[in-house]
């Protein structure tokens, strides 16, 4: 497969398009979890953007590798290189807790088809609180490592060009 788009390498078009989905579908999923008129609005976007993102991840990361044996190797670019495998665990627990947050405000509370199955309020509210605080966690994980994989690229080709 080529890694080359109008004889640009690939993996800098789609690093934008990563830089920008991952830190947008973690603000969704934060909104989504804690804001019910955010969750009305936003509906199934919130899992379908942490989606495209799992997706895009892994192809982004195959193409910087393929990038990566056509320009000269240097510290700075192998750092990079290393950091961008640490952001897949990230986005796959984001599309998980953004699918099960959805799955669990849509069919079990309100008037979701489930509702019924699940009677204590007290259980309804420990899961909500255990959804936001696990979300924040991993949007405010996912957000940061997409930020520190993006900072270490942008070292790696600008710091030997000043």
């Amino acid at each position: 497969m080529s890694w080359l788009f109008n004889d640009l390498p690939i993996h800098i078009l789609l690093v934008h398009a990563i830089v920008v989905a991952v830190p947008v579908a973690a603000l969704c999923l934060v909104l989504a979890v804690s804001w019910p008129e955010a969750r009305r609005r936003l509906g199934v976007v919130t899992p379908l953007l942490a989606l495209a993102s799992l997706v895009g991840v892994p192809i982004t990361t195959e193409a910087g590798e393929a990038l990566e044996e056509q320009v000269n190797e240097s510290a700075l670019s192998e750092l990079h290189g290393h950091l961008g495998k640490d952001l897949l665990p990230w986005v796959i627990a984001l599309f998980v807790v953004a699918l099960v947050q959805w799955v669990w405000f849509r069919f079990f509370t309100g008037k979701g088809r489930f509702a019924g199955l699940i009677s204590s309020r007290t259980l309804r509210i420990v899961v909500t609180v255990v959804l936001i605080v696990v979300a924040v966690g991993i949007a405010v994980g996912a957000s940061v490592e997409t930020y520190i994989i993006g900072e270490s690229g942008a070292r790696a080709v600008w710091s030997s060009r000043v």
